[in-house]
């Protein structure tokens, strides 16, 4: 660690955490069945859609065969948990989602 952080900063910084959510996509049993890139197509625009109407503030698609993807929702855990339970891939049986109340700072971003 280079940066020099002081006590002040901690709890200023901890002051201005504000609610999110955090999705966790994990792959299930039915991820290889008949049509499954058709259903995977639809989840994936339903995710980007999602994150272009502002419910989902940071998209992570995982490469990994039990870690579907990431998600950082904008709504309380028990809207994010409606909202992905009518995933179609989450339908489908392809994926299961955890969804867990976490906190965030405002203007963290992914660097581009």
């Amino acid at each position: 660690m280079s940066t020099t952080v002081t006590d002040e900063q901690i709890r200023a910084l901890a002051m201005s955490a504000k609610p999110y959510s955090l999705a966790l996509l994990q792959w299930g049993p039915k991820r290889t069945m008949d049509g499954a890139n058709a259903v995977e197509l639809e989840h994936q625009r339903r995710m980007v859609s999602l994150r272009a109407d502002g419910v989902i503030a940071v998209l992570c698609p995982v490469a990994s065969d039990t870690v579907a993807g990431v998600a950082i929702m904008t709504v309380p855990a028990e809207e994010a948990a409606e909202i992905m339970a009518q995933d179609p891939c989450v339908r489908a049986g392809m994926m299961r989602c955890e969804v867990h109340p976490c906190q965030g700072f405002p203007g963290d971003a992914l660097p581009s």
